[in-house]
């Protein structure tokens, strides 16, 4: 759990300075789930410069309640948080400071998001809050006020969490918690689990990932683990201390996402998981009347094929409904045995390739089109899909026929701005398996939105 804060303050000299502004949100990694904003008096000038820079005098702040009558529901807020904020060591001391002269020892964990953003989104232009959340296309109101800049340190954060491919952030956090918990029961980490599409992380008492799955019902699934019989699920039961979980919205990016996942962190028991996830590819030659045919085939990885299969069933049944729907020839495509036309050239279906009586050229413009369909290679394009709540996307890039990245956005210029695109997607491997996830994906029609980049 996080503590994203905001703290306007009088300015002056060092460790002389009150609060006149707070503004905290409670965030559990995937949504605020409570908040506390307030003017505080401080009880002392407030310089000249500050009043400028937020807009708050002194006049504003002298009905407003005093630091020590606020203390306590901060102390509340932030009870088993980690404090992120903007600059951390600058509001982090603030609040020691003001509690120190309550008498009271206020002690947390911290994360400054600006030192998170120069390790996980580097060589940008600015890391101050206003330049960098614009730069990264989030929107942001009442700058220089607690709430705004508050609110707009969450977004980032999420951000930064999104692009934290090493999870070190969540194991500290998942370490931290459970050093607090000494006895966490199967039900308690069930209790805590979201009936949404994401990828969830299986944590043991160290904090370390020792599970990755993904699911479009995640706390179905994790129940599954926690009641299965078999040796896997019972050592896992044991072992177990927490669980956590990002949500994607898509299935698509949750399949994506946990494929980069188990082979960056290499958890101990997703080590069985077969290295391909396909066995048969669709592959093309060319006969001798100079047709392009299309035919099923062993997967090679030496070999570039055009889209892949997990098992025959799945490849014989797009073969079909491939040859149905631009009209080719069973015979060319290896799907129909025979020493002269195939059976579609008997119920005209067929226009005669089988026999070479069609245009090799028309024909074969048809077969590129099938090829089209069914492979991105080369091509520059988005994959639109479901985001993580109503008002958001996600997108998928692929720069000349290479998987990049995926990222999740709620504003259009954020993915038709090439310079912002790119900040807000994270980057990832490109590989077999995620080629086979991809283009097994865009073999369902209607499923997704897909914009073509220049």
């Amino acid at each position: 759990m996080y503590a994203i804060v905001d703290i306007e303050t009088t300015g002056g000299k060092y460790n002389e300075e009150g609060i006149t502004e707070i503004a905290i949100y409670r965030f559990d990694g995937h949504e605020v789930v409570d908040q506390f904003i307030s003017l505080v008096n401080p009880e002392r000038e407030i310089q000249p410069f500050v009043v400028n820079l937020t807009g708050i005098n002194s006049r504003m702040l002298r009905d407003a309640p005093k630091f020590y009558e606020v203390a306590k529901r901060i102390v509340e807020i932030t009870e088993d948080c980690i404090i992120v904020a903007h600059n951390a060591s600058f509001d982090y001391r603030i609040l020691q400071l003001e509690f120190k002269r309550l008498g009271f020892e206020y002690k947390r964990k911290s994360l400054c998001t600006v030192e998170l953003s120069k390790k996980l989104i580097p060589e940008m232009e600015s890391y101050k809050l206003g330049k960098l959340v614009r730069a990264l296309g989030i929107p942001m109101s009442d700058r220089h006020r607690a709430s705004g800049d508050a609110l707009a340190t969450v977004k980032l954060f999420q951000l930064l969490l999104d692009k934290d491919s090493e999870k070190n952030i969540i194991q500290q956090a998942v370490k931290t918690e459970i050093k607090k918990k000494v006895a966490t029961r199967l039900l308690d980490i069930l209790e805590n689990l979201p009936s949404a599409t994401g990828v969830y992380y299986m944590h043991n008492a160290k904090g370390e990932i020792i599970y990755i799955g993904k699911s479009k019902n995640i706390k179905k699934r994790v129940n599954q683990h926690f009641t299965g019989k078999n040796n896997k699920s019972k050592k896992i039961q044991k072992q177990v201390a927490a669980v956590t979980f990002e949500r994607t919205g898509s299935e698509l990016v949750a399949l994506l996402k946990e494929s980069e996942e188990i082979k960056r962190k290499r958890p101990i028991y997703n080590r069985a998981q077969r290295k391909n996830i396909f066995q048969f590819a669709m592959g093309s030659y060319v006969d001798e009347n100079g047709y392009i045919g299309l035919r099923i085939e062993k997967a090679d990885g030496r070999k570039k094929h055009i889209t892949t299969f997990t098992n025959m069933s799945q490849a014989k049944h797009v073969m079909f409904k491939l040859t149905e729907d631009f009209k080719l020839c069973q015979k060319i495509n290896e799907l129909h045995s025979s020493k002269s036309q195939c059976f579609q050239y008997t119920i005209k279906e067929c226009d005669g390739a089988c026999i070479n009586q069609e245009d090799v050229t028309s024909y074969n413009k048809r077969v590129q089109e099938a090829i089209d369909r069914y492979s991105y290679a080369n091509k520059n394009m988005l994959i639109i899909d479901k985001g993580r709540h109503h008002d958001e996307r996600s997108a998928i890039l692929i720069e000349n026929g290479q998987y990049k990245g995926f990222g999740f956005y709620s504003l259009n210029y954020q993915i038709t701005k090439r310079e912002v695109l790119e900040k807000i997607i994270t980057p990832m491997q490109n590989n077999r398996d995620v080629q086979h996830i991809i283009q097994s994906h865009l073999r369902r029609k209607n499923r997704f939105k897909i914009i073509h980049l220049q």
